[in-house]
């Protein structure tokens, strides 16, 4: 079993930036790959971004491409998303999730997940 539990969400103006901190326990962090997505009420969760076991491949939405950085510490034992230039379809419920050794961004891929934090962009 991997235990995940994300922060670092809030109220933040749109524009603004943030970092989502998402701290895993219970296996070996560097064996599994993690990935962040996003659920807006009434609609589907949403893959934002991943990043490998090793942190040498990342991927992203096309919704986050270029305004935002997913990295992992294997020392902490914490995968973190960075969002700049945050917009009011940013506003989300933001999970982090784990599988085994290979990033994807198919959600039903994923194994782990965490409980989420809301995210609230404001104008």
């Amino acid at each position: 079993q991997v235990q995940l539990v994300e922060s670092g969400g809030g109220l933040v103006q749109a524009g603004g930036s943030l970092r989502l901190s998402c701290a895993a326990s219970g296996r070996t962090f560097s064996n599994y790959a993690m990935g962040w997505f996003r659920q807006s009420p009434g609609k589907e969760r949403e893959f934002v971004a991943a990043i490998s076991w090793s942190g040498a491949t990342t991927y992203y939405a096309d919704a986050v491409k270029g305004r935002s950085t997913i990295s992992r510490d294997s020392g902490k034992n914490t995968v973190y998303l960075e969002i700049n230039s945050l917009k009011l379809e940013d506003t989300a419920v933001y999970y982090c999730a784990a599988r085994f050794r290979l990033a994807v961004t198919r959600i039903g891929e994923y194994d782990y997940w965490g409980q989420g934090t809301q995210v609230t962009v404001s104008s």
